[in-house]
């Protein structure tokens, strides 16, 4: 099999005996890739649309460094009028609240499938770490590093990897524990260890029975996984939820109570289980995976009764289960009309915030609408609605983002796509109150940019 041809920027030269990294190329401007799956129902396709910000299996997208008072974000670019991924890398700063041009890191060419999205990392030196995703067997994930701290120009490849989903964390102190998929036996989960990003532990499985979609999360040295199965190896079947995590950097893996597991994860029923949904006849989509204040995990995810999009799988309802340290309890959020409106959730001192596309769009029945913003003030036992984000859209918004240390005003970012034809695709952000909404520059003519005011 031929695998998709890929661009390294890198020179011939050579330098004091090293290899001299050309600086990458810089797009026009802030532009997301558009995609369509093809699966196309009586109400419109499984998912398509403006996905530059795709999947909620590609994570972290973005992190704030205080260093240097700036948000680092990755995304899913492509030319205007071309459906071609280019795995892009952005940055903001807060002191100046311009946008850099962005840089692709990595060239598809051929691949126009945002499921080769890339995921982003940062190291404690600064150094930008930028997991681009492969796609079953047919193509191969890579891993980048930038040249020098806190600086998107120029990136060296570290590795070519068998690693679909990308989900790195740094650990302080331990290195980096990267959670991915693999098609070995339907999609099954993974991770590996490096203390440098460069020499990697061979990949142990965490679950495999039938095939899974997970999301995750770090905080103070655990990191914390929550997924789905897919009965007969079916996602369009995807239900039930799982938990796991690791304090000791994957040597040991536990629910929320502590209860060691036994890995790999092989059957349905084990002790990972935290809700039986294939017994209730509910699909289970993953979102975003956060802890509350005392450190506890909160998941958040989105429930259906059907995988084709349309009223007979809805309304899909927008769930937060919590571990209050005895249990697991669960709320409801709000409702949407698809399968893949994805969101954020956020925890603030006192008060936690869902970010996500609960309204529907201009393109009803379609991927995304207009974001919304939640809030509970009693620990997810009741949510308000606090504002609309957006209103009166051309497109439908989708898959907001949250970076890790999300800081204003770069809290959330998304991407905007018409779900039913091919069109532009705008990227956005807001910050925490939801108040204030920006455009990224579709077209840049200098190497730095004020973002545009959308409210």
């Amino acid at each position: 099999m031929i695998l998709p041809r890929c661009i390294l920027f890198v020179t011939a030269t050579i330098a004091l005996g090293a290899q001299e990294l050309a600086p990458a190329p810089r797009a026009a401007g802030y532009r997301g890739i558009w995609f369509t799956l093809g699966q196309v129902s009586e109400y419109g396709d499984k998912y398509s649309g403006g996905l530059g910000t795709y999947t909620a299996n590609h994570n972290p997208l973005a992190v704030y460094a205080p260093a240097v008072a700036k948000t680092f974000f990755v995304y899913g670019g492509s030319p205007t009028g071309e459906r071609r991924l280019q795995c892009m890398i952005g940055c903001f700063d807060h002191r100046t609240g311009r946008v850099e041009r962005p840089v692709i890191v990595h060239d598809k060419l051929q691949v126009s499938d945002p499921h080769d999205n890339p995921s982003l990392s940062l190291d404690p030196e600064g150094y930008l770490w930028v997991f681009v995703s492969g796609r079953t067997t047919e193509r191969t994930g890579f891993i980048y590093r930038s040249m020098a701290p806190y600086d998107i120009s120029r990136f060296e490849r570290i590795a070519e990897k068998d690693i679909t989903y990308p989900q790195p964390w740094y650990v302080p102190g331990r290195g980096f524990l990267h959670l991915f998929t693999r098609y070995t036996n339907g999609r099954e989960l993974y991770w590996e260890t490096s203390p440098d990003g460069r020499t990697w532990t061979a990949p142990r499985q965490l679950a495999g029975f039938g095939g899974h979609y997970q999301t995750s999360g770090a905080q103070n040295g655990m990191v914390a996984s929550f997924f789905n199965y897919h009965p007969g190896g079916d996602v369009d079947r995807r239900t039930n939820l799982y938990y796991t995590q690791t304090k000791d950097f994957g040597k040991t893996w536990t629910t929320a109570d502590g209860t060691p597991l036994k890995l790999p994860l092989d059957h349905v029923q084990n002790a990972a289980l935290v809700v039986d949904y294939a017994a209730q006849g509910r699909l289970l989509y993953t979102c975003d995976l956060n802890f509350d204040s005392a450190g506890r995990p909160m998941l958040l995810y989105v429930l259906s009764r059907d995988f084709k999009p349309g009223p007979a799988g809805g309304p899909r309802e927008w769930i937060v289960a919590h571990w209050t340290g005895r249990q697991w309890e669960c709320s409801t959020v709000a409702t949407s009309d698809h399968n893949y409106d994805m969101g954020s959730l956020y925890v603030l001192p006192g008060e936690w915030r869902v970010i996500a596309p609960t309204d529907a769009g201009p393109q009803p029945w379609g991927t995304g609408g207009e974001m919304v913003l939640w809030s509970s003030r009693d620990e997810g036992k009741t949510w308000t609605r606090r504002r609309a984000i957006t209103a009166g859209s051309a497109f439908n918004h989708s898959y907001a983002r949250r970076p890790v240390d999300a800081h204003d005003p770069f809290f959330a970012f998304w991407a905007d796509g018409d779900p039913r034809k091919l069109s532009a695709s705008r990227l956005y952000f807001c910050d925490s109150t939801g108040e204030k909404v920006w455009r990224l520059p579709y077209t840049m003519n200098a190497e730095t940019a004020v973002p545009e005011p959308v409210r």
